[in-house]
């Protein structure tokens, strides 16, 4: 029997109405045995292709063989990359990454925005684990470049640059700011780490190959389950080195599962069905910001970087989050139900994203969807 909304809890209510959504502007998810009968026809297909070998052999063991290996050899081709190596989470993945340059240049000292996602939602771990002395690469919503670099003295052990830094509104840098502070890097002798994360949806605004925008790291993260729609998951990719090194840290770790065969599946999965729609998706993000605009709401970048922005509404955070929960349950087209208040008092934000349900939208009708959850007349202000 269905539960009354007015007897449930507010993130009950948003788990009952995400769920029973039938379109999807944001979010939104197949059933566990859509996906998991998803993954089966892919993997029918790469066997069929002969990627992939028949029966048993598709299968790995504690992260060797089968469509691990696949996966990481795809990644390595992408990125233009010695190896790469799948490992169960992103976090475990970067940190790694860093010990591994941190113990090959002596010194536990690494520079990364202040903003890193290591450093914002991982309850201190990169210092609790590995010990690293972090210095600020920059501080608040700005990218980073040769410059900053230059303001920290002393030895460093690596220098993390996120593409795109997502807490400051999903910031890119220019082509040649990137360069600027890899070239920089270089010339002092410290090893660049990309945390790309969502370097697949960075791409389009480079206008650059992967593997040329890869090339210019020591090493690169990139993760499989934001635009790629995997089930968890990314891979680290650089030398066969510092891969090597990283094996025996992923499993010093706890990284080597007995098998990671349903990730690598669907990562895969993500690279063949995906991956090819980051431009479009792109184009959608920037039709979809200035459409927004037009309303009197405000996007942050203008013009997004990446297939990912915020944008923000003159009006009550709470108000705006309970319009789209009633929204969501009247019409069943899965919104944005998070808003949270900005530093200017007065006005909401949220993140918005462009996957592949939302292309199924017309741009003015995303918008207008936007738009509808502010309160009438406030964009007039």
């Amino acid at each position: 029997m269905a539960t009354d909304p007015a007897e449930m809890d507010l993130t009950a209510r948003r788990r009952a109405a995400a769920a029973a959504a039938t379109r999807h502007l944001t979010g939104g998810r197949p059933s566990p045995a859509q996906e998991l009968r998803s993954l089966a026809d892919h993997l029918d297909g790469l066997t069929a292709s002969g990627a992939l070998e028949e029966g048993s052999a598709g299968w790995d063991s504690y992260g060797e063989h089968g469509t691990v290996a696949l996966l990481e050899r795809r990644v390595a081709e992408l990125l233009g990359t010695d190896d790469a190596v799948f490992f169960p989470s992103g976090v475990m993945a970067q940190e790694v990454a860093l010990r591994v340059h941190c113990d090959a240049a002596g010194t536990s000292r690494v520079a990364m925005p202040n903003l890193s996602h290591l450093l914002v939602h991982e309850e201190d771990g990169p210092r609790r684990l590995h010990g690293f002395e972090v210095e600020h690469l920059t501080t608040g919503p700005r990218v980073a470049t040769a410059e900053d670099l230059a303001a920290i003295p002393g030895r460093l052990g690596a220098v993390l640059a996120e593409l795109p830094l997502r807490d400051g509104s999903y910031l890119l840098p220019t082509w040649d700011e990137l360069t600027g502070l890899a070239s920089a890097c270089r010339e002092r002798g410290v090893a660049l780490h990309l945390d790309g994360a969502r370097l697949w949806e960075s791409q389009p605004w480079f206008d650059r190959p992967l593997a040329e925008i890869a090339g210019l790291a020591d090493s690169v993260y990139v993760s499989f389950y934001k635009g790629l729609a995997g089930l968890a998951g990314a891979a680290l990719a650089g030398t066969e080195e510092l891969c090597r090194e990283a094996r025996v840290w992923r499993r010093r770790q706890g990284g080597t599962l007995f098998t990671l065969m349903p990730y690598a599946a669907a990562a895969l999965r993500g690279l063949d069905e995906h991956l090819p729609q980051m431009a479009q998706r792109h184009e959608y993000a920037v039709a979809w910001a200035r459409a927004l605009a037009e309303r009197g709401l405000r996007t942050v970048p203008s013009e997004p970087h990446a297939v990912a922005f915020r944008v923000y509404a003159p009006d009550d955070a709470d108000a705006v989050s309970e319009r789209a929960l009633q929204a969501v349950e009247r019409d069943r087209i899965g919104l944005p139900m998070v808003w949270q208040p900005a530093n200017v008092p007065g006005w909401a934000w949220c993140e918005l994203t462009v996957t592949a349900p939302t292309l199924e939208f017309g741009v003015a009708e995303a918008a207008d969807l936007i738009a509808g959850l502010v309160e009438p007349g406030s964009t007039d202000r």
